[in-house]
Order: structure tokens, then sequence, then C-alpha cells
């Protein structure tokens, strides 16, 4: 084993299972996707909504297991990339590894979009101040920059705190509702067969979907965990349970504020201002302000915990000589990736700085055109994650060791490549426009999987020491290494 150089390593045993969980969670970021996202869902497809996220919360269910029994057998903190690596070969892998990087770029960076107006939006309501938003947005990026630098530990308690207070804020809006009788009683019309195959459930999919963006990023941090192998499928499977869940009665209980034959037009009608009208009605205005800022920090900790995500992904890579050596350092102190989260800092403020430049709307267009390929990108590599999970146990012979896993993962692969169809299918739903437009935005997937795959026939034959090295198991120097990997499936 190699041995450790001066700021080369993560920082160990920073993570138990909870500090993992609000990591993940934080970055789904569940107010932000109920308040911002969830009325559009309700809009398409009426009463019939909330099953549609506990659907997506039973499918991730199943690829998680299948996920994790992967995890059990090569640990790695590549998660996808290694992952794909060891079930497809190095091209795909590295090709996975490049998207993987890119997709959660987009899904970081588009929210700034979001999150400046919706900092716009408070700082007006509360104070009557209207402030630009590249100015909102760069500033953002300058305190994910900050926290993220600060080390991961740092950054789990800080999110916990902001996903606590975004939690409860929903659960009282909720608890109110319920509390209240809603607007003609308490009915369960959301989960009859009726409201489950109503018009519209197909499509609503692209959005229950993005809802768990982030939550497979927990193998990301296998190399900072306490006691990884218990840690890190704890979170997972808390991640999925409580989005699921917590998704599934919010979206219902606002159901339950406008009544089943109204939520729908409702929806339409009022697609930004849908929870403040509830939250206002049942539980009082001062709720709708403190929902206001809440929505705020909701952004705020979905970028760090993605900015987290993203810069080991770049370690990742930088670790194998794919991306530059100069990134391929932590923090002497903090522990963090910070030469990784310099240059994740400085892309974001590019992007933003270039669509204020252009005039571009921060949500339709900084938000919507950026973080679509981002949620085509992230199911496209979890629909390929479980093809390449089924595909490692066939190879290795392991089918009968991992049987529950291989099946997991086999009914995972079939019902994500069925999501991903129907996201690309509906994509003009989230988008709000056709062709072309619609064509570049899915393309970019395919495009920068081609070029990954072109670049590791490159490093094959011209730097066949990085090529050997593809799949992200040199990420921390005391994690799994080829070696203890050889021996991991010789045990198999």
């Amino acid at each position: 084993m190699a041995a450790d150089r001066p700021g080369d390593g993560l920082k160990r045993n920073a993570l138990g299972a909870s500090g993992i969980a609000f990591m993940v969670i934080a970055a789904a970021a569940p107010l932000t996707v109920m308040a911002g996202v969830a009325p559009l869902a309700l809009a398409v497809a009426g009463p019939g909504a909330p099953i549609a996220y506990l659907a997506a919360g039973v499918i991730y269910a199943v690829f998680a297991v299948g996920f994790l029994a992967m995890t059990r057998h090569i640990g790695g903190a590549g998660a996808f990339y290694s992952y794909i690596t060891l079930g497809l070969g190095k091209t795909v892998g590295l090709a996975s590894g490049v998207l993987a990087v890119v997709s959660y770029n987009a899904l970081q960076i588009g929210v700034y979009g979001l999150m400046a107006v919706q900092t716009q939006a408070a700082i007006d309501r509360l104070f009557g101040i209207h402030v630009d938003w590249p100015i909102l947005a760069l500033s953002a990026i300058a305190i994910v920059w900050f926290v993220g630098r600060r080390g991961v530990d740092v950054g789990a308690k800080f999110l916990g705190v902001l996903l606590i207070a975004e939690t409860a804020i929903l659960l009282v809006l909720a608890v109110s509702v319920v509390l209240k009788g809603g607007a003609n009683g308490i009915t369960l019309t959301s989960f009859t067969p009726d409201a489950a195959f109503a018009p519209g459930m197909a499509g609503v999919l692209s959005f229950t979907f993005a809802a768990f963006m982030g939550f497979e990023s927990t193998a990301v941090y296998r190399a900072e965990a306490r006691d990884p192998d218990r840690t890190i499928p704890r979170a997972t499977y808390f991640a999925v349970a409580f989005m699921a869940l917590f998704y599934c009665f919010i979206v219902w209980s606002i159901v339950q504020a406008f009544g089943d034959a109204n939520v729908q037009a409702a929806a339409q009608q009022d697609t930004a201002g849908l929870f403040f009208t509830a939250i206002e009605q049942y539980v009082g205005v001062w709720s709708s302000d403190v929902m206001s800022v809440l929505i705020v920090t909701s952004a705020l900790a979905s970028q760090i915990a993605f900015h987290n995500a993203i810069n080991r992904y770049t370690l990742s890579l930088a670790r194998d000589g794919v991306l530059p050596k100069w990134l391929d350092r932590t923090h002497p102190t903090l522990k963090s990736p910070n030469r990784a989260g310099a240059l994740q800092t400085v892309l974001a403020a590019v992007i933003v700085i270039g669509f204020a430049i252009a005039k571009a709307d921060p949500y339709r267009r900084l938000l919507i055109f950026v973080n679509t390929p981002g949620i085509v990108g992230v199911i496209a590599l979890q629909a390929l994650t479980a093809i390449a999970v089924v595909a490692y146990f066939v190879n290795k012979k392991a089918v009968s060791v991992e049987r529950v896993g291989v099946i997991a993962a086999s009914l995972g692969a079939i019902a994500l490549g069925i999501a991903l169809f129907l996201v690309i299918w509906y994509i003009n739903l989230p988008t709000a426009t056709t062709g072309t437009t619609n064509a570049i935005l899915i393309g970019v997937v395919p495009f920068v999987m081609i070029l990954g795959a072109a670049a590791a026939v490159w490093f094959r034959r011209y730097r066949p020491t990085a090529y050997a090295a593809i799949g992200g198991f040199g990420e921390d120097r005391d994690t799994t290494t080829p070696t203890n990997l050889e021996s991991k499936e010789t045990a198999l």
C-alpha cells in the first residue's frame, strides 16, 4: 500500500449513519422539492400525486438492495464510477464517472438559479428590498465553498440543523391540515386505483424521481464513515424510506388542504404559491414568513451536500490519473478535498455569471435548462449501476451468494429503465419547451458518455497506467485497493 502523503487523505471516522443520512436527504432539499416542485406534480396528476412519490421510493428501495449488495463485496468510494467499472468494464466505467461529475454539477449549479429567486422573494417579502439575483447566487456559492472547505463533519452538522428546520415546518403544515379536517374532511382518495392510474400519472414520474436525487451518494462517503459496512446501508435505507414516506404524507396533506376535487385546479392556478396559501390558511401568516426563509436554507443545504459529493467524485477521478493530479489532494488540516471544491466553486460562478450576462431567467433557464441533463444523467447512471451489479455477480459466479441482491438489481434495472424512458418522453413538462431545445438537453447525456468512453480508449493506448487505475479504488490510502479487492473477490 502506498504511503500517505501530506494532505492526501480524507478525514477518518468523521461520519456516522445519521450524518450521512443528513447529507443525502439534505441534497434532495425536501422543502424545496415540496413547495417548489410538488405543486407541478399536483397540477399534472391531481390527487394521485402522493402515490407517485411512494412508488418512486419503492423502486429506489429495490435498487438500494442491489446497490448495497455490491458495496458489501467491493467497498470503494467511487460509487457509480467504481461499480459500473467492475461490472461493465473500464470504458463504460470512465464514461459513467465523467457523467456523474457532469450530472451532479448540473444538479447543483442549476439550483443556484432557484435559490436566488427564493432568496430574492424572501428578502422582498420580509424587508421590502430588491436584490439582483446574480448577487444572491454568487453569495450562496461563496457560502457553499466555505462550509465545504471546513470538512465533511462540519457540513453534516450544519446540514442536520437546516434539515430539521425545513422538515419541522412541513410537518407543522401537514399536521395542522389533518387536525383541522382539511377542506372537506380527511379522505384516502389518493391511494385508490382510480387515482393511481389517472391521466398524467406517467408524466409525473419526472418530478417524483427527481425528488430523490442524491440518495445513492451515501457510498461516496465510505472513506470518511465510521464502520462503513454498517453505516452506509443504514443511511441509505433510512434516507430512501424517510423521503418516500415523508413526501407522500406531505403531498397527501396538501390534497386534503384543498380537497380531492379542487387540488389540481388550485395547483395549476397558483403553482408557486400553493404551499404558502395552505400554510397561511391552516397555520397562520407568520408560518408563511418562516417557510419563505426555510426554503432558502433548504436550497443552501442541498447545494452544500451536492458540493461535497461532486468534490469526492472529482478527487476519485484525479487519484486514478484521469483528471489533473493537482486535484489529488485534501486540505492538510481540515482533510477536505479543498482543491476539487475550489474548482467546482469557480465553475459554478462562471456559469452563473454567464447566465446573468445573457440576462437569462434564473428559474426557467438556469434552473430548468441546467438541471434537466443532470436528472436524466443520474437516472441513467442508476440504471447502469443496477445492470453492473447483475453483471458483476454473474461474472464472479457469485449469484448464489447474493441472490437477493441480484434479483433486486435486475428489478431495479427494469424499473429505472422504464422511469428513464418516461422522464425523457415527458421532458416537456419540466422544460415547458419542445423540439430542438429538449433534444439538446437530453443529448448532453449520451454526448458526455461518448466523450468519457473516447477518453478511456485514449488512456488505454497512451497512458496505460492511468487506464489500469480506472475505477476509483485508490480513493483513499487505507480503503479498498486492487490487492484487497482481489482477495474479496476470491472469498466469494
